[in-house]
């Protein structure tokens, strides 16, 4: 648990099950609900009151990144050993829904630091660097997963970046893009291919720290939305890196990649999750004092039926995102599961932020309220770290393999 929460014991029902679940769903621990609460509290006081500040200067706000750090989000599932708060996957998911229902670009960099960057560093990397970056990524700096190139996107194995042997060293050569929490991160994981020859088995992960020489990252994408969320290009021109920097296994990057982007993508559904009912929870109370015709409007039926029908969809995308999560932390396969979350919770997202915009009226399309914000916020989810087309074949996949 983080730093400020206590450890208890115990469970608390949540309002579903699915008896397929290797632990019941119905059941939240003292921690997970503790962690729940702790973090809705600390994201509507500490995060809320500097969220359109961020969104107009496009970067996290010093005050709110020094704030995850001291309570333990930057650190969740990094062992005490190490300084981090020693949670399990659970907790990282309800984190991230829940600084998701303030601003989805804090939830971003707290999904991406904590299920890429630091869940790659958990359970590949050696106890040297573990001892070495943990620590760091818990209390100091973000990390960036260094996977995405112009040239290489739903195609992520087609990578154009090297890293050639040099002695003891590997000099690293290429481009990224669209490189999450760049703007401020402290070390990258950059995923190259070391022996292009063997195509993508060649493909290799380093640790590259933002002061080696040769490594510059440019000026944040000017985005739709999540736009505290620095997203930049990353050039990468002789940077020298040694040997004992590859993380993992020489030749494993394409399996850290593709076995590591399930956790991610039901990170990136949490946040979905997050969005949604942020954005309806902003919008209801207003259905309920604007008077039409003498009458509040959620009075009128066809406003019930469509607040109803969303309200569904998105517990149905919640159930969907919490399964996935309770296998991960029973060491399941995911593959599917983490798909169909992401899909579902993104995609839903879309529909709740569209329609609470139209249950607003007029006021929905400015600025002066919220939901043009989660609305924009969310369509990222359709897109990155898999767009909802290459969920769909992964979920495919998956469904031929289980009948073959």
């Amino acid at each position: 648990m983080p730093k400020k929460l206590m450890q208890t014991r115990g469970v608390h029902l949540c309002t579903s099950r699915l008896d397929h679940c290797p632990a019941p769903l119905t059941e939240f621990t003292d921690d997970e609900l503790m962690m729940k609460e702790t973090v809705a509290k600390l994201a509507k006081e500490e995060i809320a009151p500097h969220v359109k500040k961020m969104e107009k200067e496009g970067k996290i706000d010093d005050y709110v990144l020094k704030t995850l750090f001291e309570n333990g989000l930057m650190g969740l599932e990094i062992p005490t050993d190490y300084g981090g708060a020693g949670c399990n996957f659970m907790s990282t998911i309800l984190t991230v829904e829940e600084v998701a229902k303030v601003d989805g670009a804090i939830a971003a960099l707290v999904d991406i630091h904590n299920t890429l960057v630091n869940s790659l560093i958990i359970k590949v990397a050696s106890e040297d660097q573990k001892q070495t970056y943990l620590p760091k990524l818990a209390q100091n700096y973000a990390g960036s997963f260094c996977l995405t190139e112009p040239g290489a996107g739903s195609d992520a194995f087609s990578l154009k970046t090297v890293a050639k042997k040099d002695g003891s060293d590997y000099i690293i050569n290429g481009t990224k893009m669209w490189i999450s929490n760049s703007d401020i991160a402290g070390v990258f994981l950059v995923f190259a291919n070391a022996n292009p020859s063997a195509g993508y088995r060649g493909i290799t992960t380093f640790f590259v720290d933002r002061d080696t020489p040769g490594l510059s990252v440019a000026k944040p994408e000017d985005k739709l939305g999540i736009k505290a969320s620095g997203t930049c290009m990353i050039h990468f021109d002789n940077v020298r890196v040694p040997e004992k920097n590859i993380l993992g296994e020489f030749g494993q990057g394409y399996k850290y990649a593709a076995g590591f982007l399930n956790e991610g993508r039901v990170g990136i559904g949490a946040q979905m999750i997050g969005i949604a009912q942020g954005c309806l929870d902003a919008t209801i109370p207003y259905t309920l004092e604007r008077k039409q015709f003498g009458h509040d409007v959620f009075s009128f039926q066809s406003m019930q039926h469509q607040i109803a029908q969303v309200a569904t969809e998105l517990e149905c995308a919640r159930l969907l995102v919490y399964n996935a999560a309770r296998l991960v932390d029973a060491k399941k396969d995911v593959m599917k599961e983490a798909a169909m979350a992401k899909l579902v919770a993104s995609e839903t997202a879309l529909r709740v932020t569209a329609k609470c915009i139209d249950f607003m009226g007029g006021v929905g399309f400015t600025t002066e309220f919220p939901q043009e914000k989660y609305f924009r916020d969310s369509k990222i989810g359709t897109i990155y770290e898999g767009t909802s087309n290459m969920q769909l074949s992964t979920i495919a996949k998956c469904i031929r393999k289980q009948y073959s």
